[in-house]
């Protein structure tokens, strides 16, 4: 009895960075309008060339894998409208402020730097 003639061996690379979306928002990433994301309070050390597993926060479950292109840093007020390209749309910076307010706490003021990470999509 002879080897089979191929193997698929799959590894899962338990270090691999997360990055966790709204639906809404993985949708329009994996539509081509979503290619940057704002991270504040970096706990993850994102630097350029990493590779992420894009997960849906509702559901925890993988829509895509990335690679960070690019990053930029910038406080909040600060926040211009080429920074929104690639990025959903606020009404105005107060908006912009209670989003982010939800996602992260009362502990984000206009004041708080926010990493603006540019992305390549690898595999949906």
């Amino acid at each position: 009895m002879g080897l089979p003639k191929s193997i698929n061996i799959v590894v899962e690379n338990k270090n691999m960075k997360t990055l966790k979306f709204r639906q809404v928002l993985a949708k329009e990433i994996l539509d081509g309008r979503k290619t940057i994301t704002w991270r504040l309070f970096d706990d993850k050390d994102l630097k350029v060339g990493d590779k992420l597993d894009f997960l849906e926060w509702e559901t925890k479950n993988k829509f895509a894998e990335a690679e960070i292109i690019g990053i930029r840093e910038k406080k909040l007020v600060d926040i211009e409208d080429e920074d929104l390209e690639g990025h959903e749309k606020f009404k105005d910076k107060e908006e912009m402020l209670e989003t982010y307010k939800k996602y992260y706490g009362d502990r984000t003021s206009v004041d708080t730097v926010v990493k603006i990470i540019s992305f390549n999509l690898l595999r949906v």
